[in-house]
């Protein structure tokens, strides 16, 4: 069997956003449906929200299930994983926030390319400012999900320019597919560009302005 590129990124996406879904309501004490629940809107919600933006209905998740039965998969495995090991929480703080960095960070990089590139194929490949939000809320969309149903403030608002990294990577997609003309290339440099961004920020504590708390 072989995978396209895109389908390449699709699956990476969907494995590490079902992670970083699944980590977080284990975090968050839910059940095992609850943390399959979180894991398949995280790894699902961004897609469902581009294919709506598209008018493409129903939304690939419900004609083909493939990657909501990955997500499930996924999650049941972290449960497990996590079932058998109950301390490593508690006494690998570190560990767990560097896990859900690593996994939440490919997810956003692989989401925005598929977001963009699934744009592409929907024939708005002339319109780049669509590309790059499509790129956007793929990306985003599922961890936004994520974090509402967990009571969490969405990480788009708060954390490392997490949001900015995506709007950089699409922007750099779309730049490099001008000058290349190679969509293939263009995707692999957006991918790339998220995943730096993100590991500069959390390296120099990156933050984008805030009012400063005077009380």
């Amino acid at each position: 069997m072989s995978f396209s590129l895109l389908e390449i990124f699709d699956l990476i996406g969907t494995i590490a956003f079902a992670i970083s879904g699944a980590f977080t309501g284990i975090q968050k004490k839910m059940d095992i449906f609850g943390v399959n629940i979180l894991a398949i809107c995280t790894a699902c919600g961004g897609g469902l929200m581009r294919d709506i933006i598209i008018g493409n209905i129903p939304p690939q998740m419900f004609v083909d299930p493939f990657y909501v039965a990955i997500a499930a998969i996924v999650a049941n495995v972290v449960f497990l994983f996590m079932y058998m090991e109950k301390e490593l929480p508690g006494k690998h703080a570190n560990i767990y926030d560097f896990v859900f960095f690593v996994f939440d960070t490919i997810g956003l990089a692989a989401f925005m390319v598929d977001g963009a590139t699934i744009g592409v194929r929907a024939g708005y490949g002339n319109n780049a400012f669509l590309l790059i939000f499509l790129g956007f809320i793929t990306g985003v969309g599922g961890g936004l999900l994520r974090d509402i149903l967990s009571l969490k403030m969405p990480a788009i608002f708060v954390k490392h320019v997490y949001a900015l990294a995506v709007i950089v990577g699409g922007i750099s997609l779309i730049i490099s597919h001008m000058i290349c003309h190679i969509w293939q290339i263009s995707m692999i440099i957006g991918f790339s560009v998220v995943i730096l961004i993100r590991c500069l920020a959390r390296h120099f504590l990156w933050n984008l302005p805030k009012v400063p708390d005077r009380s």
